[in-house]
């Protein structure tokens, strides 16, 4: 015959944290869960989810969070949700992410409102819809839920879903920055470096960037990077600068990473090395950014830091060109009408020039105007 668990024991124990102590509080919290105790099933869910003290099991997390979902308890229905949204444990589903966000949203729940906001935001799983992200952020904000003050401070910076209004936009962010938010820290940077509902302050701006950067967030590292490349608000410094970029580079950020690159290129901070600048190139350059892309082809044109290799040039200036790059849509046109890297096309050529010389490209422009006198 199974035990009985008593609830209020029960809920004792999970509260202080005690339950999970050893193997007998493990089976009594699966006997609580079985016996259907919504913050046991939760709980239990989330253990699965993080591989604390079971081994990790996303299928399992997805069948306790639901089983507290279905008896309305929002933490539960929220990770649900999230678990749909991402596709963990279950195929993912953005309107059941929605189904099960807006359950713990309307029972109050800020984490949920925050989650229901971005889906009305981004449209997903929902018609795009700014003033219902605006409503529910706002919620979510209101509680104190610092992603959503961040995420609703964004909102009054851009005009979206509400009236446009920087001082409201440094309010919100102010208050996620209040809880040590490394997000808003950034963006409170941003608004002081350029001057966005506060007087310009760079030493304000450095200031910000700086806790978040301390938090780990790349994006902050690389902007301090950028503070100390041009001495905005701190003395210049190179050797500063390849730190902080390097710290944001190391997490796979893009910008970062050409950034680095950029300075092992240049001797700046670090001894000139084009093999390192090839590198970190490379790495932003997979990651889509254009400058990054633009620049690794002129290094393969050039035979700079790897092989000459013409094909890989023309590669590389396409992936930039077609971003919209003008400095990589010149170069692309200049391979084509000396058949360097592909078959010489002056057709071609004139495509490329004309759309580096409506970005303004000067390079093209005087180009574009050598062909067409050519031509005639």
């Amino acid at each position: 015959m199974n035990t009985l668990i008593n609830p209020f024991l029960l809920m004792f124990a999970l509260m202080s944290g005690n339950v999970f102590a050893d193997a007998t509080g493990l089976v009594k919290l699966h006997k609580a869960a079985e016996q259907g105790i919504a913050q046991a099933q939760f709980k239990l869910g989330l253990m699965y989810r993080t591989g604390t003290e079971v081994p990790k099991d996303d299928a399992q997390a997805v069948y306790w969070y639901r089983k507290a979902a279905d008896q309305g308890y929002a933490k539960a229905q929220n990770n649900l949700g999230i678990m749909y949204n991402d596709g963990i444990g279950v195929p993912k589903n953005d309107t059941q992410a929605v189904r099960w966000y807006r359950k713990a949203a309307e029972q109050g729940y800020a984490e949920a409102q925050d989650n229901l906001g971005l889906m009305y935001l981004a449209g997903t799983g929902v018609p795009k819809d700014d003033a219902q992200a605006a409503y529910w952020l706002r919620k979510g904000a209101k509680q104190g839920d610092a992603n959503a003050q961040n995420n609703l401070g964004l909102l009054y910076k851009n005009g979206t879903g509400v009236p446009k209004d920087d001082a409201q936009a440094v309010y919100w962010l102010r208050k996620a920055t209040e809880q040590g938010y490394a997000n808003a820290q950034n963006n409170l940077g941003i608004m002081y470096n350029n001057g966005i509902g506060v007087p310009k302050d760079d030493t304000q701006a450095v200031r910000w960037y700086r806790k978040a950067a301390d938090q780990g967030y790349a994006v902050a590292q690389n902007n301090l990077g950028l503070m100390y490349i041009n001495g905005t608000g701190v003395s210049k410094n190179g050797a500063q600068a390849v730190y902080w970029l390097r710290k944001a580079a190391e997490q796979e950020y893009a910008e970062a990473q050409f950034n680095l690159g950029l300075m092992y290129f240049e001797g700046t901070g670090v001894p000139k090395n084009v093999t390192q600048a090839v590198y970190w190139y490379r790495k932003a350059a997979e990651h889509g950014i254009a400058q990054a892309q633009v620049e690794l082809g002129i290094m393969y044109r050039t035979g700079t830091g790897v092989l000459k290799d013409d094909t890989q040039a023309v590669r590389w200036y396409r992936k930039a060109a077609e971003q919209g790059n003008a400095k990589a849509q010149n170069n692309l046109g200049i391979m084509y009408i000396r058949g360097t890297g592909v078959p010489k096309d002056d057709a071609q050529a004139m495509y490329w020039w004309r759309k580096a010389a409506e970005l303004g490209n000067a390079e093209a422009q005087d180009n574009l105007r050598i062909l067409l006198k050519k031509s005639y």
